[in-house]
């Protein structure tokens, strides 16, 4: 099954297939800091599952320079973040936030979990509303 995907202005669009190989909650320093919130919501795909519908050229990256591994893409038009291949080409990283589609499936586990803010409250234990409250 094929989900879709799209940044904020709609300017840059994928499809990807599912299930992901994994889907995490990353609660690493590095992934607060990209996402500005307690942790990255991320699906790992393979490459060959992975297509870009339009706005490829609208994508630029950012790899930290000290880190092995860590890297990410957003869309230059509205700074959302988009899928991007992994540094050693192994792996196509996909902002769960990003997607259009329900992927079928839910994150599997949270990694980092040592890392995570010292703030961060779980959402289950807080009042939910549908809408902002008054």
């Amino acid at each position: 099954m094929k989900v879709h995907g799209s940044c904020l202005c709609k300017t840059v669009q994928y499809e990807v297939e599912v299930p992901f190989v994994r889907f995490v909650y990353c609660h690493c320093s590095r992934c607060r800091k990209a996402t500005g919130s307690a942790h990255a919501a991320n699906g790992f795909a393979k490459p060959e599952h992975f297509r870009w519908i339009q706005g490829e050229s609208a994508v630029k990256r950012y790899d930290v320079p000290e880190a092995k591994r860590f890297g990410l893409q957003f869309c230059s038009h509205c700074g959302s973040k988009v899928p991007h291949l992994t540094r050693d080409g192994a792996g196509i990283v996909i902002p769960a936030g990003s997607l259009d589609d329900d992927p079928g499936m839910r994150p599997q586990r949270a990694i980092y979990w040592g890392s995570r803010a010292e703030w961060f409250t779980d959402s289950s234990d807080l009042p939910r509303h549908d809408a902002m409250p008054e």
